[in-house]
C-alpha cells in the first residue's frame, strides 16, 4: 500500500532555507516588484494561484504577476479561466492545449517581463512567503487545483498527505516537457521516498537549472 514517508525534518529545512533566502533576495524582489508594476501599472504586483494544501486545505501561492492584466484569471480578475480568456483570443487551440497540460508552451497572455520572470523562476519568489507561513515547502510535488487532483485517481490522499513545494521532482525532471500521467508518477514516487538527502539534491538541481536560465520548460 501507497503512503507518505515520514519526515520530521522536513520543516525545520523550509524555515531556515526559507528565511536566509528572503533575506539575501529581497533587494532582487524588490526591483522584480517595481519592474512588474511599471510595465503594466493596471494589475497588482502579485498573483495568488488558488490551490489545494496539506490535507486539502486551500491555499493561494503568491507569484509576480506575469500575465497582462487584461488577461489574467481567477477571482475579482477579468476572467474566470484561462479557456475563457483564451477563446476570447480566438485561440480555441490553446483553450485545448490548457485543459490537457494545465500549461501553455507559449502562452499569449504572458508580458514580455512575464517571459524572463518565469525563464528564470524570479516569478516564483514569493512563494517563500508561503513556506514561511506553512502552505509550501520547499519541496515537494507542485501544488495541484481542485480539478488536478482527479488526474491523481485513487492516490490524491497520498498526494495531499504532504505539503506542496515551491520545487521537486517533476520540476527537475523535465516540467513541462513532461506528459501529465508521468509528472503524476513523479509526485507519488516523491511522497513516498522523501527525506532530507532527496530534498538537498532537488534544491541542488534546482538552482543549477535557475543559474542555467532553464526555471521554465
Amino acid at each position: 500500500m501507497w503512503k507518505a514517508r515520514p519526515y520530521p525534518a522536513a520543516r525545520v529545512l523550509d524555515l531556515v532555507g526559507a528565511a536566509v533566502l528572503l533575506l539575501l533576495l529581497a533587494p532582487l524582489a524588490v526591483l522584480v516588484a517595481a519592474a512588474v508594476k511599471a510595465g503594466d501599472p493596471a494589475g497588482p504586483v502579485l498573483y495568488r494561484h488558488h490551490r489545494l494544501g496539506r490535507g486539502g486545505r486551500p491555499i493561494a501561492v503568491l507569484k509576480f504577476r506575469t500575465m497582462w492584466w487584461s488577461h489574467s484569471t481567477g477571482p475579482d480578475r477579468p476572467w474566470a479561466s484561462a479557456a475563457e480568456a483564451l477563446l476570447a483570443m480566438g485561440r480555441a487551440d490553446l483553450a485545448a492545449e490548457y485543459a490537457e497540460h494545465h500549461k501553455l508552451v507559449a502562452d499569449p497572455r504572458v508580458t514580455p517581463l512575464g517571459r524572463v520572470l518565469r525563464r528564470t523562476s524570479l516569478d516564483e519568489l514569493p512563494q517563500l512567503l508561503n513556506v514561511l507561513r506553512g502552505d509550501l515547502a520547499l519541496v515537494g510535488p507542485r501544488p495541484v487545483t481542485a480539478d488536478e487532483l482527479g488526474r491523481y485517481g485513487a492516490h490524491g490522499d497520498l498526494l495531499l498527505a504532504v505539503r506542496p513545494g515551491i520545487t521537486g521532482l517533476w520540476q527537475v525532471s523535465g516540467r513541462s516537457g513532461i506528459a501529465y500521467a508521468e509528472r503524476v508518477r513523479l509526485d507519488l514516487h516523491y511522497v513516498q521516498q522523501r527525506g532530507l538527502a532527496l530534498d538537498l539534491a532537488i534544491l541542488a538541481r534546482t538552482t543549477v537549472s535557475v543559474l542555467a536560465g532553464r526555471g521554465a520548460y
